[in-house]
């Protein structure tokens, strides 16, 4: 018992190296296979950590594999460990939300997630 106390508090007393994370996307609008009836006005995505705006790119990906505007993202004006698309008015199908940003660590994230709009006809 004493050799474990030994070492606790042996533990306690070390420095620690700090944790070396990366950003990870915690929350995505739409989120992943999403099936929706009203088309999203924007892609939004948030990070754990904030992200280089220089460097941080979005898009929307429609069924044909091409993407569905040309506007640019920004980060959201409230929040630097969030990204923003506008979108237009998108028809019914599947699409794909395609991302890569760098976090302040210099760590890159490149993903990708679909998500569906179907009109309110075909949901009957």
């Amino acid at each position: 018992m004493r050799g474990g106390a030994l070492i606790l508090a042996m533990a306690l007393f070390l420095p620690s190296a700090p944790a070396l994370a990366h950003a990870m996307l915690v929350k995505a609008e739409p989120p992943r296979r999403a099936v929706l009836t009203v088309t999203p006005g924007q892609v939004r995505l948030w990070f754990n950590e904030e992200i280089e705006k220089d460097y941080a790119s979005l898009a929307l990906l429609g069924p044909d594999k091409t993407p569905v505007t040309d506007v640019k993202p920004h980060i959201a004006a409230d929040d630097p460990r969030a990204i923003v698309l506008p979108l237009p008015e998108l028809a019914s199908g599947k699409y794909t939300v395609k991302f890569r940003v760098l976090s302040v660590d210099g760590h890159v994230v490149d993903s990708s997630y679909d998500f569906t709009v179907k009109s309110k006809a075909q949901q009957q």
